[in-house]
């Protein structure tokens, strides 16, 4: 469990309301605890399972199977297999960072670690495991897939004709070009056999229970780790429109091109082995959310909800949300101060430099100059999985003296933003927020306080 604790920043140790600040942080994350999150969702009753409204009788099937993938898969998995006990027959949780100390309801099965963001060789070893693991299941048997964001890079098995160089090749291409994760995903599906339905398809008709932590902006199925259990809904002309929307097709393998275009979905979505799936989802960034803003109004601060669906070019949507913090800070609206304004949802950066950063200190970062001299204004980005972009940060803390004690450091914000190093530019004034990996993933989040 992450504890406030480990939010502190330079900005906020400086200010009265900092230690409640972090508390509002760790309510977030702690709200979204993967394991809190499955216990949640599944009530046992001696041999039964209800999970969303429907039953499972445990003795009616031959074997009980357990896949976890994910960034948030161990203890998603851990909580599954303690409820399940030795009814669970075998499990396989594949994952980005291997856990200090296997949970004791994860002893007896095995755990890798993928690559995050882009797939590599033990991503493909990863779907090779998973492909087999998937291979002894038949009809009679009841699977439970613990699903959070991260599984489309962590585990892959390319369709016949496709490389693993090539599909790193596609996903670089893509994250840099500023593509949403919903753009990338349709890619994705196209090229891989465990995607859009291809766990369905391996799993032998067995019924499938999938449990969702969502990190995807509105909760498609579909885009969320490309959608294992649930069918493609989209088609080769969604994968052409993705690349020439950024103008793709001289900077990608052809035989990506080839296969985007020609490779059909694993299952179609009117086959019946679907009829067998039940998909929940059990935690998101709504939910990350409300959690923050009921902390917030024990802390004192007026709570509002500004929005959960956020996404466009990071520097942006820094644009539009300190335009409403210093419309906050002035007028009161649309909370009086002291207010916790919330905004959720995942935005993008199309790189145009060499520097180290993610989209929340990217945003952090351009919101330095419009806020420059609003004192008691304060933004914060937060990525929940506690990992912005290929760094160590979750995110960073702006105030409106943020800009005056940068000038004296000798940082200048409009270089570092041109050079995509928002890292290094929070990391000299001590304000990245650094809590570690948090064990969960959805979205992110953006307070605004005044």
């Amino acid at each position: 469990m992450i504890s406030a604790d480990s939010f502190w920043t330079s900005s906020l140790r400086s200010i009265p309301r900092g230690d409640a600040i972090t508390r509002i942080l760790a309510a977030a994350i702690a709200a979204v605890e993967p394991a809190t999150t499955v216990r949640r969702a599944v009530l046992r009753q001696g041999n039964r399972l209800v999970i969303g409204g429907l039953s499972y009788d445990l003795p009616a099937y031959r074997r009980i199977f357990l896949l976890g993938l994910g960034k948030a898969a161990v203890p998603m998995s851990a909580a599954l297999a303690e409820l399940l006990g030795y009814d669970l027959a075998d499990a396989l949780v594949i994952t980005k960072h291997f856990p200090l100390e296997s949970p004791p309801a994860l002893a007896r099965f095995p755990i890798l670690t993928g690559n995050h963001p882009i797939p590599g060789e033990n991503s493909l070893e990863a779907g090779k495991r998973a492909l087999e693991f998937l291979a002894a299941l038949r009809e009679d048997d009841l699977l439970f897939c613990l699903i959070s964001g991260g599984g489309s890079a962590l585990v892959t098995a390319p369709v016949e004709g496709i490389a693993l160089a090539e599909l790193q090749t596609m996903t670089s291409t893509l994250l840099a070009c500023g593509a949403r994760i919903d753009e990338i995903n349709i890619l994705r599906r196209r090229l891989d056999r465990f995607k859009g339905g291809g766990v369905v398809q391996q799993a032998n008709g067995a019924t499938i229970v999938s449990l969702i932590l969502s990190d995807v902006v509105g909760n498609p199925l579909e885009t969320i780790a490309s959608g294992p259990t649930v069918p493609d809904p989209t088609q080769a002309a969604d994968a052409r429109k993705i690349i020439q929307k950024y103008r793709l097709k001289d900077r990608l393998p052809p035989p990506i091109l080839r296969a985007a275009e020609n490779t059909p979905p694993p299952l179609p979505a009117d086959h019946p082995h679907f009829a067998r799936v039940q998909n929940l989802i059990v935690g998101d960034n709504l939910m990350a959310a409300q959690a923050a803003l009921r902390q917030a109004k024990t802390e004192g601060f007026h709570p509002y909800l500004l929005r959960v669906d956020l996404q466009g070019e990071a520097r942006q949507v820094a644009f539009d949300l300190a335009t409403i913090l210093r419309q906050a800070w002035q007028t009161g609206d649309p909370a009086p101060r002291p207010a916790c304004l919330l905004a959720g949802g995942e935005t993008t950066v199309t790189l145009r430099g060499n520097g180290r950063g993610g989209r929340n200190t990217e945003l952090a970062l351009a919101a330095v100059t419009e806020l420059a001299d609003f004192p008691d204004a304060m933004l914060i980005t937060l990525a929940t999985d506690g990992e912005d972009g290929p760094t160590d940060a979750a995110g960073a803390v702006v105030t409106g003296e943020t800009f005056r004690r940068a000038l004296a450091l000798g940082l200048d914000p409009q270089d570092h933003l041109q050079r995509n190093d928002s890292y290094t530019f929070f990391d000299a004034l001590d304000d990245l927020l650094r809590p570690g990996p948090t064990g969960t993933n959805v979205n992110d989040l953006i307070f605004l306080f005044t």
